[in-house]
């Protein structure tokens, strides 16, 4: 169930605030094949299935960078923070790859309120996402995002 705060203020004090598990996604090989349409990343370990088999995980994996970009497509289940004019990624601390993606797998993920500050007329919001995969005992990655939320005043 995704958290609703109606205001940024509301988040100011929330700090260890868990939301999720979302819904999980399935990692298939046509979005990892796109991913690398998109960024020039055609690395035989993502594209390449039946070299790949032969490779260190039995098969393709996801970019790194394709699981990170699902964040964004993770946190709107998450939590949803109304009541503000408009807002901007500042960027991501502290990221981790900690298991590869192997394509078939399925990921979904956790949030948690790492920190809540006001800064140049906005509050600002660090959100540790955690993005598990189905029946690993590690997640895949972890990243602090970096949210700030502007309103007329």
């Amino acid at each position: 169930m995704t958290a609703v705060y109606q205001s940024p203020r509301d988040l100011i004090g929330q700090e260890g605030a868990t939301f999720g598990p979302t819904d999980w996604l399935s990692i298939e090989q046509e979005r990892v094949d796109g991913f690398a349409d998109v960024t020039g990343d055609h690395q035989w370990i993502h594209v390449d299935v039946a070299r790949a088999r032969q490779g260190p995980f039995g098969g393709t994996i996801a970019h790194g960078y394709l699981t990170m970009s699902l964040v964004n497509h993770f946190l709107p289940e998450l939590v949803e923070v109304r009541g503000f004019t408009h807002a901007v990624n500042i960027g991501a601390d502290r990221l981790r790859f900690l298991s590869p993606v192997k394509v078939g797998s399925r990921i979904r993920a956790k949030g948690e309120v790492i920190s809540v500050e006001e800064v140049k007329g906005a509050i600002q919001s660090v959100v540790r996402v955690v993005i598990e995969i189905e029946g690993a005992d590690k997640p895949a990655l972890s990243v602090d995002t970096i949210s700030r939320y502007y309103s007329e005043q």
